[in-house]
């Protein structure tokens, strides 16, 4: 065997056992890293007072997002609340639903304001929820979705929202979501992993959109301030 040859093997051994030391390390670590992706997904600031309080629709088996926006309101951070949702058939939708929710958290029926709408995606809700802003001359807004779904929010409501609104996005504690162990159940890894592959589309599909103009903010937050 020729010395080039030798070396050229050896060369390659190491190359192999650097690549599996590599994989064993991540191997190991694996858990730690996951739990730091789920965790650093989650987006967690302080909610302030609004005009208004929009819940997004599709929400969860057990209504998260209205028990959270119930919370708020109650909390008085905003007379009225938006119930938001898809229409599942021509005379009743998810609106419809999460306005019982909220009625059955102590959200009186006169603050509730039912809208339904056709929109598929986040984007198309966002958009269709910001002509309804308009119309109302609402200025301060506070969303409501699922924590695992704040970030692709934030992203999606500073492109789109009506310049000069003041937003920030409440994340509801979702009971179907653990960041710190999502990949353990199959539901977990779903709702992640989409909304990351959502999020990236979002980002895609919004390329060409400028953020919200001067004026127009968006913050996030996961936990009910302190009320003086």
């Amino acid at each position: 065997m020729r010395r080039g040859e030798h070396g050229g093997i050896f060369f390659r051994l190491l190359a192999l056992l650097v690549v599996l030391a590599l994989l064993a390390f991540l191997y190991i670590l694996r858990h730690p890293l996951m739990r730091l992706a789920g965790q650093l997904w989650v987006v967690n600031e302080p909610a302030v007072q609004a005009d208004v309080i929009l819940v997004l629709g599709d929400d969860n088996y057990a209504g998260d997002r209205a028990a959270h926006a119930a919370e708020l309101y109650r909390a008085g951070l905003a007379p009225q609340v938006v119930a938001s949702g898809r229409l599942l058939r021509p005379y009743a939708g998810i609106a419809e639903m999460i306005e019982h929710d909220l009625e059955s958290h102590g959200v009186p029926a006169a603050s509730i304001v039912k809208f339904s709408h056709r929109a598929a995606n986040t984007r198309e809700e966002a958009e269709a929820l910001g002509g309804l802003v308009a119309s109302r001359g609402w200025r301060r807004v506070l969303v409501v979705t699922s924590d695992y779904h704040a970030r692709r929010a934030r992203f999606i409501f500073d492109h789109v929202f009506p310049p000069g609104v003041i937003v920030r996005v409440s994340a509801a504690h979702d009971t179907e979501f653990d960041p710190s162990h999502w990949w353990e159940t199959r539901l977990g890894q779903k709702l992640l992993l989409n909304e990351v592959l959502g999020y990236v589309v979002a980002r895609w599909e919004l390329r060409h959109r400028s953020p919200a103009a001067a004026g127009a903010t968006l913050l996030f937050s996961m936990s009910l301030p302190a009320c003086s």
